[in-house]
């Protein structure tokens, strides 16, 4: 993953709340184990109707309860593809959340009234290492867990994390004590 301290820009606002992993990336382009290529489908049913706008902002801000339903990877690799870096809502579905934050993208949750004005500015920044939003002249503060922050800030992802303990996993391997037959070589 790519460190990530700031996320600004253009906002894009999507005002639904309850969008649900299915809406966001529909079942039946999961096929594909690939993390790109999935932004042309992003709300593809939605993006047929004749009045749904979804211009490529850095930026998205939306409803409550957004990334709802069945947990699907896909999702934060559709929204990123699309172009977006970071989504403000008054709340998500915990497992997107998880999934995007394992993902690299900057997740906001700020009440409805400041989405709504900050969605209403236009553009935004996202400052992660002073936990603010900055639009139209206010500035929005917001929480977020200080791990996955940390990891953001530092462009960590599990596999990452992990290989920050190679020494002592590579150490341990070679002198554990072994029952049996050594079945690999180090």
């Amino acid at each position: 993953m790519e460190p990530v301290t700031t996320v600004e820009g253009n906002v894009t606002v999507l005002d639904r709340s309850d969008v649900d992993t299915d809406q966001i990336i529909p079942k039946q382009f999961l096929k594909r184990v690939e993390r790109t290529g999935f932004g042309e489908f992003l709300f593809y049913d939605w993006r047929k109707e004749p009045d749904f706008e979804l211009p490529v902002n850095p930026i998205l801000v939306t409803g409550r309860n957004f990334g709802c339903g069945s947990s699907r990877e896909h999702a934060p690799w559709a929204l990123n593809d699309y172009g977006f870096d970071a989504i403000i809502a008054p709340s998500f579905a915990d497992i997107f959340y998880n999934n995007c934050s394992k993902n690299g993208m900057v997740l906001v949750t700020l009440p409805e009234d400041d989405c709504k004005d900050i969605g209403a500015a236009g553009d935004a920044v996202i400052d992660l290492e002073h936990k603010v939003v900055k639009a139209g002249g206010k500035e929005y503060p917001f929480s977020v867990d200080e791990g996955i922050r940390h990891n953001l800030i530092h462009g960590l992802d599990d596999i990452s994390i992990t290989l920050q303990e190679e020494a002592a996993i590579t150490d341990y391997e070679q002198n554990r004590e072994r029952k049996g037959p050594v079945t690999t070589h180090l």
